[in-house]
């Protein structure tokens, strides 16, 4: 049997519906055996791109495509300082590419090389966001009507502001721009969107919210506290990574599901809030991790302490990253429920073979490796564009800076 070698290491960034995606090709000496990952981080992607192409690529063409795992190690500690939120997407696209090539010399979907299906769909939720109660509840309708049962629901974006503006909001003099809010004000109009949700919707439907870790401690579990009659599937990303440890004081006083993850880059923000089972849902980005290879030990980690999978999936997400999310989803015993941000038809037409959504569950295409494809000719169409970030610098009612 011929030794299959990298060849080249491409990147691409294509930006079909205003977000910056970064994609990774690894060309082989086998004609036609190729492979594709994801490696986006749409806020810094041009810092993701010069790391794969600078320092990944001298280092990995020449090596055999089959050491997935040595290549990851490799490449984890080959900067000595590791676990960054760049480096990490850069060696998931890799570490993709290579686990989408090595399903596609075996003729196996990725799924069938972790050991097979546990389910034939995965669940989704999908976002209802608007500046009001009926724009809301118009999108869960929509929802509903679409076969998707399980519904994240915010109103006025993240922290309840809309726009960066608030009418309550009085700023001191000479308060710097930025996207203010009012956590008092955020957390009283919550309770009564979910309030209202269960009035008019029942308590048939699944309902989140995501705080995005908007709160300090004793507001978060205030919150927490006072959405409990309303029955959430869970509230997202409570606290921020640096405060993982009073999950131990919420989980304590309320009976309202977790679920945490989705700006973890290192095992040490997991690890005491999965063994510890303060939460009941894990949901990190995989390519903010590393990619396929630490997610899958990070299910089977969860896996032991009764902790559920439910992997962050933005719209700022390949199709390709998607796809590798579902292949885990479907193989993971202890899966628990998908977000899903949905394809756009650019989208679909640079990345064949999307997964395809029908009443509220995620299908995979079943070809080999991850299963979806990559058309550069297409991509090429739609450059890499200057983003919006105004949402990222959030400020408090007095000025003060928070994190968004």
């Amino acid at each position: 049997m011929n030794t299959t070698i990298i060849t080249d290491i491409k990147t691409f960034v294509t930006a079909p519906r205003n977000l910056n995606l970064v994609v990774v090709r690894i060309e082989t000496n086998q004609p036609g055996l190729v492979g594709h990952g994801c490696a986006t981080f749409t806020w810094r992607h041009e810092a993701v791109v010069t790391a794969i192409d600078k320092y990944l690529r001298p280092m990995m063409v020449g090596r055999q495509v089959n050491a997935v795992e040595d290549a990851w190690q490799t490449m984890m500690g080959s900067s000595y300082w590791r676990n960054s939120a760049v480096l990490n997407n850069a060696i998931s696209g890799v570490d993709e590419a290579l686990w989408d090539i090595k399903g596609k010399a075996a003729g196996m979907p990725l799924y069938e090389l972790f050991g097979g299906k546990s389910r034939e769909g995965a669940l989704v939720y999908q976002h209802a966001d608007g500046r009001t109660y009926e724009e809301v509840a118009a999108m869960v309708q929509g929802y509903l009507d679409s076969g998707t049962r399980h519904i994240r629901c915010q109103m006025g974006t993240y922290g309840g502001n809309a726009n960066g503006k608030m009418q309550s909001i009085a700023k001191p003099e000479g308060a710097p721009h930025g996207a203010y809010f009012s956590p008092r004000d955020y957390m009283r109009s919550t309770v009564e969107l979910f309030s209202r949700l269960r009035a008019d919707f029942g308590y048939e439907v699944e309902f989140m919210h995501d705080i995005h870790e908007r709160l300090p401690l004793v507001q978060a579990l205030e919150l927490a506290k006072d959405l409990e009659p309303y029955k959430l599937f869970f509230l997202e990303d409570a606290l921020p990574p640096d405060q993982v440890q009073y999950f131990k004081n919420l989980r304590e006083q309320t009976s309202v599901p977790f679920a945490m993850g989705e700006l973890f880059t290192h095992p040490l923000e997991w690890r005491s809030i999965i063994q510890n089972q303060w939460i009941d849902f894990i949901r990190v980005h995989i390519s903010d991790i590393g990619g396929v290879t630490p997610a899958r030990k990070l299910a089977a980690l969860c896996e032991a302490y009764g902790v559920r999978t439910a992997w962050h999936g933005p719209n700022d997400l390949s199709p390709i990253g998607a796809a590798a999310q579902i292949h885990l989803d479907l193989n993971s015993p202890n899966f628990g429920i998908q977000e899903f941000a949905g394809f756009t038809e650019e989208e679909r037409a640079i990345f064949p073979g999307c997964p395809e959504l029908r009443n509220g569950y995620l299908y995979l295409n079943e070809q080999p490796g991850i299963g979806v494809g990559f058309d550069e000719t297409e991509a090429a169409k739609f450059p890499a564009v200057e983003l919006d970030t105004s949402w990222l610098f959030a400020r408090l009612p007095d000025g003060t800076a928070a994190r968004p």
